[in-house]
């Protein structure tokens, strides 16, 4: 079974993590999977927009799958943020690809950790209305570091971005609506009817305007968005050293639930 599933339909990109019982987490193959699906969107001309999602009704997606990721960045030291500067989280839509064709995120379930940073990612975001989304990374020792923190400066405000990252709170999808995290909350039965609405009417506009307002929209908010995630990555990364990070990282696995019984509180 492929960890991400992606196909083609009506000028459209479905791109689907399909982890269900890990909650749609990011392991590394993931990763992987994400960047070659996000690359071939970028590049084909035969396809105009992107709709992303996770499979089963319990999670978009729970982050980073702490078993593969966490590790890997103890021994990093202050450098690891330089190097992983080119690529970010969830395929590199975070950092790194420069996409100018619109992505919608239908978001299905619990959005968590690095899973927020991924939707963040995208440009519209419809949520149904029994989700949650999870900002448990900071009870772990570790901030966002993958657009995370100047997303939700630049989409909800200095103010809204302290509460939600420093509390380190679950909230709903009424309050994400309310904070502008989110632009749509609808009932689930018509979750994905009407991320295709969406792209529909967005289809109908000339390309050329359509990715050119895309482009601007993201130049003009606050300072140039590249300067904004070097700074947030180099800031996170420089942290990956704390060996707390670990301890909370195997004291999580320790008592992780078995799969399908509760969230999945990834990065």
């Amino acid at each position: 079974m492929a960890k991400v599933e992606y196909e083609k339909r009506n000028q459209i990109a479905y791109i689907t993590l399909n982890r269900p019982d890990k909650r749609n987490a990011i392991d590394t193959e993931t990763d992987d999977l994400l960047f070659d699906a996000w690359t071939d969107f970028r590049d084909d001309p035969g396809v105009r927009l992107a709709i992303v999602t996770g499979a089963g009704e319990k999670s978009f997606c729970a982050g980073a799958d702490l078993a593969t990721h966490v590790d890997g960045w103890l021994e990093g030291g202050p450098g690891l943020g330089r190097s992983v500067l080119g690529r970010g989280f969830g395929g590199g839509i975070t950092r790194g690809l420069q996409i100018s064709k619109p992505v919608i995120a239908a978001l299905n379930g619990w959005v968590i950790g690095g899973g927020i940073e991924l939707a963040l990612a995208c440009d519209i975001r419809v949520a149904a209305d029994d989700i949650q989304f999870g900002f448990f990374h900071m009870r772990r020792g570790m901030h966002f570091g993958d657009g995370g923190i100047v997303r939700l400066v630049n989409t909800c405000g200095v103010g809204i971005a302290m509460e939600l990252e420093l509390m380190g709170e679950p909230i709903s999808a009424e309050r994400a609506l309310a904070c502008h995290l989110v632009n749509r909350v609808v009932p689930r039965a018509e979750l994905m009817a009407t991320a295709e609405d969406i792209a529909a009417k967005i289809l109908r506009n000339p390309r050329v305007a359509v990715e050119s307002a895309k482009e601007t929209i993201l130049a003009v908010a606050g300072r140039p968005l590249e300067d904004q995630l070097r700074l947030e990555c180099l800031y996170s990364y420089s942290i990956m050293g704390d060996p707390e990070i670990v301890a909370r990282k195997d004291e999580f696995l320790a008592r992780r639930p078995a799969a399908g019984s509760g969230p999945q509180a990834g990065r």
